[in-house]
């Protein structure tokens, strides 16, 4: 390869944790969440892999996330529902609507440039209005809400009520119990309004990763699914409340991406030299230093300098000194015949042992889906087995 790292994506991985989660979904549709460059993992290269598994539903961030599915998805002669859930200007609510792909509307404005998009191209807004049941970031009001009814039923020709929805604020935590029940009444509430005034979407969606398994009344028609389909937990707390529910107490989970580089160069230090960028790392010992092609620009946390761990020959190593933009170093002293050209594996497995996301997480403290979208673009994805 030409470049310092790729990124592999696993296919059989990521069957294995679409049948767990469609397993205690049981008859709710599943939505598949690959916002964020589907989470770090590649839009183009994961999505092709979902639509093999039989899923039929993707949800994204953007427009421009949208189109990236839909020419993934055309390159193998599919077509699932998307649904745009944030960003979208008056333009892409146009392309949108002719081109039929589904979007949240949660403000007026929006609503008004479907309505006038519908309008222009003859044919429906697919519309999900979005309720804002307690986050307090996107949807609509008590207050909005009679003036939205109001358009939708002054012209029903130019919209299909594909869905209805809300987001949580916080699901994958036991100190959010009370707002999320909140939540889920608010909404309730809020579907009764409109059903009374005639608008009843086609579904109700209001569940992430989390609330599918902390609250399974929320699961409803679809559920939008992120960060548990990668292989990883919303928060610790979640797995272990859904391990201790089952026989065998394993994570069911599997990771589906693996961020492997190798060996640059090694090196003989003398004890009492400084290693690296300034006085961060003093040399106690002799020393054998193997310098990796890898650092912050690639995704690789500055915080996690003199902290990080990677793996080489089957064995976890230690970061030393500060990573640099394109680089860092590892202690090797403990190994033997290491040499350019050798594995070495950032995020994933290598023999018996394994470096995960939430490993990079506790040195650093970024969250899974924080480092997972950092990765970037430039990092080549994969497609493995």
């Amino acid at each position: 390869m030409f470049e310092t790292s790729v990124i592999e994506i696993s296919e059989s991985a990521l069957r294995s944790n679409l049948d767990y989660i469609r397993g205690y979904l049981g008859d709710t549709r599943l939505s598949c969440v690959v916002k964020g460059n589907a989470y770090g993992h590649g839009i183009e290269v994961l999505v092709p892999m979902l639509l093999r598994a039989d899923v039929d539903h993707i949800s994204v961030f953007s427009a421009d996330e949208a189109l990236r599915v839909r020419r993934a998805a055309l390159e193998i002669g599919s077509d699932p529902t998307v649904i745009i859930m944030g960003m979208l200007n008056a333009e892409q609510v146009d392309w949108a609507v002719q081109e039929g792909v589904e979007f949240f509307v949660f403000d007026l404005a929006r609503l008004d440039q479907a309505s006038t998009a519908a309008e222009r191209h003859g044919k429906p807004a697919r519309i999900h209005i979005e309720l804002e049941t307690g986050m307090n970031r996107t949807g609509f009001t008590r207050a909005d809400l009679p003036a939205a009814a109001e358009r939708i039923n002054a012209h029903p020709e130019r919209f299909h009520v594909e869905g209805l929805c809300t987001h949580f604020a916080g699901a994958e935590s036991i100190a959010n119990h009370l707002r999320i029940r909140t939540q889920l009444k608010a909404f309730a509430n809020g579907e009764r309004w409109l059903q009374r005034r005639g608008i009843e979407a086609k579904v109700r969606h209001v569940a992430c990763s989390a609330a599918s398994i902390r609250y399974p009344a929320s699961r409803m028609d679809l559920v939008r699914v992120g960060i548990l389909q990668y292989g990883f937990w919303p928060s610790r707390e979640i797995l272990v409340s859904s391990i201790s529910k089952l026989p065998q107490p394993l994570d069911p989970l599997k990771r589906v991406l693996k961020w492997r580089s190798e060996v640059m160069s090694t090196k003989r230090v003398r004890h009492g030299e400084f290693i690296g960028y300034g006085t961060t790392y003093l040399a106690e010992q002799d020393m054998d230093v193997a310098a990796v092609p890898v650092g912050y620009s690639h995704g690789f946390s500055r915080a996690l300098s003199n902290q990080g761990r990677v793996l080489l020959h089957g064995q976890r190593v230690s970061v030393i000194g500060m990573v640099n933009m394109n680089m860092l170093l590892v202690d090797t002293s403990q190994l033997e015949g290491v040499a350019p050209g050798d594995e070495v594996v950032l995020i994933g497995d290598q023999g018996e042992l394994s470096l995960t996301v939430a490993s990079f997480g506790e040195w650093s403290n970024q969250l899974n889906y924080e480092l997972l979208t950092r990765l970037p673009d430039s990092i080549p994805r994969v497609a493995v087995n």
